[in-house]
């Protein structure tokens, strides 16, 4: 990993230091995403065949899953392994049921009353990024949330493996959080089909979850069409900014790192410490723990964009880690929730040595489905809310309308529209009273 000392860096080279690793905006990659939306678009089932066919080596005889798939994989999983899901299930559902949002309702003056209420989304897409690392806790971070949200129709889209269709553990998952709906696609073409619809795959009004630069671009392309699904949020390559101090251990924060490492090779993770010594120390650690790691190549490949930044204290800490608004952040410092007023942007932050991020990943009970590549200075990660919208309400009195009536024909005669203030003289005229 780079290593760099914070106050030798001038104001374009601090910028530099903070940079995601650009792939994910390369123009060839939102060309060949354009080229896929299209043909989903225009040919539906065939193109996802074709292009499950071209990237992940397989055709599938049917796009769906049946239902009694699911359950015969929850019932193939090792019991230890269904013991993992439930507890972790358990967390998620804690967490999540208390955020389901309450109804406000407001008397703002005599004889009119506001009220807003939560509805829950008619029907979303979740999308479960499969290949070499099938992410069995996305089914739960996305289903559980969207089960308590009322959401009718949950439909999971993922890429199936080389040889047996979806991995067995991520069906497993889907019948335990009482998915219904699965469908063995994944990809850009997983996108499309849950923006267009095809003849197998239903048209959703918003899609949620994690996935490669190509998913990324699909997601962001697809809700910018006038009438296209919304989207969680923007996200990309997973990433990690660690805070230390000379209180941390460098092993436990060279284990932080490689976690997300070993993601993506177009992950980023970056260390904030404060000292050359902690950070050599850091150096060595990473060494040594990524010779051992199964997935060491793509690791390695991540390490690559990865930065070590030497700070003077912790208000420049704070001031990397709110620039960068990382997706995940974890703090290593002595008191470390002191700081936590003082950050505002970052998607879940970690305290202490006994947090790592793992935890959050899978079940500690918050959700994993986050905001990266800086969009956490404006987004939040995916929570019950993200699956809802709201309706605002209003109810007058004629008495109310008499008090507030006069206030809005004034402010229509001031732009002009005429029809809006009859909309209330017609109602106060002297002949409407009953």
């Amino acid at each position: 990993m780079q290593q760099l000392i914070w106050n030798q860096l001038d104001k374009k080279d601090k910028s530099k230091a903070l940079e995601r690793p650009t792939a994910i905006s390369d123009p060839t990659i939102t060309n060949t995403v354009r080229d896929i939306l299209q043909a989903v678009l225009e040919e539906g089932d065939a193109a996802l065949s074709r292009f499950t066919s071209k990237f992940d080596g397989v055709t599938p005889t049917q796009l769906k899953v049946p239902e009694t798939e699911l359950q015969a994989a929850w019932q193939t999983l090792p019991a230890l392994d269904q013991a993992a899901l439930r507890q972790a299930k358990t967390n998620i559902e804690k967490f999540h049921k208390v955020q389901y949002p309450e109804p406000i309702v407001q008397k703002i003056m005599p004889g009119l009353v506001c009220r807003r209420e939560a509805r829950a989304i008619d029907s979303v897409g979740l999308y479960v990024p499969g290949g070499s690392a099938p992410l069995v806790s996305t089914v739960l971070m996305l289903a559980i949330p969207a089960k308590i949200a009322g959401v009718a129709r949950r439909v999971l889209v993922t890429p199936p493996t080389k040889t047996d269709g979806i991995d067995l553990r991520i069906l497993a998952a889907a019948y335990l959080c009482g998915i219904t709906e699965v469908f063995q696609v994944g990809g850009a073409q997983a996108i499309a089909a849950l923006a267009y619809g095809t003849t197998s795959v239903p048209k959703v009004a918003k899609i949620f979850g994690p996935g490669n630069a190509w998913v990324a671009a699909a997601k962001s392309l697809v809700s910018a069409v006038a009438g296209g699904p919304a989207i969680d949020l923007p996200a990309g390559p997973s990433e990690v900014l660690v805070l230390a101090d000379s209180q941390a251990d460098p092993s436990f924060v060279a284990a932080d790192l490689l976690s997300q490492a070993e993601h993506d090779p177009l992950s980023q993770v970056i260390c904030v410490c404060d000292s050359e010594r902690f950070a050599d120390q850091l150096q060595i650690e990473i060494t040594a723990q990524l010779a051992t790691l199964p997935r060491q190549k793509i690791a390695a490949a991540a390490l690559q964009n990865g930065r070590i930044l030497i700070t003077e204290d912790r208000n420049q800490m704070i001031e990397i880690a709110n620039s960068y608004a990382p997706e995940h952040l974890i703090v290593q410092l002595e008191n470390p929730s002191q700081i936590v007023p003082d950050i505002r942007n970052a998607g879940s932050i970690f305290l202490g040595p006994w947090t790592p991020e793992s935890v959050g990943d899978y079940a500690s009970g918050t959700n994993h489905t986050l905001p990266t590549f800086g969009a956490a200075r404006a987004y939040s990660g995916v929570c019950v809310e993200s699956f809802m919208k709201y309706v605002s309400i209003q109810e007058l009195t004629r008495d109310g309308l008499a008090a507030l009536g006069p206030v809005v024909q004034r402010l229509a005669t001031m732009e002009g529209l005429e029809a809006h203030k009859r909309a209330i003289s017609v109602r106060l005229a002297p002949e409407t009273i009953s």
